[in-house]
């Protein structure tokens, strides 16, 4: 049977109590760190959203935008997306994000925000050549530890959660044209590149030593490029090299 895809707020109880059973899913995170229904509750009061997608009447992702005060001027901090894993690469994701948009941009907001970790290169590409984001913010730790298992069996490792800012102005050129499915070319060429590793989670698995010297390496160019200036603005996609595009 053809899935059929909704995008649509989510203001009931029921609806908010089916966003955090979707963390619990997706994100694999101890209760502690769930947000809760009550913090989705305050949240809409405050004068934020939660935008639910849905098949056939089922929740299957959402995205929560708090309301913040950024830049000067009102925005929302996109504190997290979740998709559930039989839906994920099936473009809902970039559904709930574009939707996102719409939504802001209706409630006179052109500015949203959000980190995610420097290593994955999926999720670079998709912020900054699918969506239009900037970078031009590294935070070392934000989170505090990670502890993660590199494989089954192995001890856990402790991995800092170090992120990126994805700056998305929704009313740029590039991510004006990228909502109606036009290309976009930068004018100029990039000054300096930072390659990721093709298989974060792999790589973590296989051998967290190297994995955690990536993570080192990667926390000391991004604070260098930033410091001298530099902006991430694009992602370059390969399967043996891909790497972030300074401007």
């Amino acid at each position: 049977m053809e899935r059929s895809i909704e995008i649509c707020e989510c203001t009931t109880l029921e609806q908010l109590a089916a966003c955090v059973g979707l963390q619990r899913d997706v994100f694999k995170l101890p209760e502690v760190e769930l947000s809760p229904v009550r913090h989705l509750v305050v949240t809409r009061n405050a004068g934020g959203f939660i935008l639910g997608a849905y098949s056939n009447g089922e929740l299957i992702g959402f995205v929560l935008s708090v309301p913040a005060f950024l830049r000067g001027e009102k925005a929302f901090y996109s504190h997290m997306t979740a998709v559930r894993d039989d839906f994920q690469s099936s473009g809902i994701g970039a559904r709930l994000k574009w939707s996102q948009r719409t939504k802001a941009l209706e409630l006179g907001v052109e500015y949203v925000k959000w980190t995610f970790e420097p290593w994955k290169a999926r999720n670079a590409y998709f912020n900054l050549e699918k969506l239009g984001a900037e970078i031009r913010e590294f935070e070392p730790n934000f989170y505090g530890v990670d502890r993660t298992t590199a494989a089954e069996g192995e001890d856990p490792v402790e991995l800092l959660s170090d992120r990126l800012f994805a700056e998305w102005d929704l009313t740029s050129e590039k991510v004006q044209a990228l909502a109606v499915g036009e290309a976009f070319a930068p004018a100029a060429a990039p000054r300096a590149a930072i390659e990721v590793p093709p298989d974060w989670k792999a790589l973590l698995a296989e051998d967290p030593t190297k994995a955690l010297d990536a993570q080192k390496r990667l926390r000391a160019e991004f604070e260098t490029a930033f410091e001298s200036g530099l902006v991430a603005r694009g992602f370059l996609r390969d399967d043996l090299r891909p790497m972030y595009l300074m401007y």
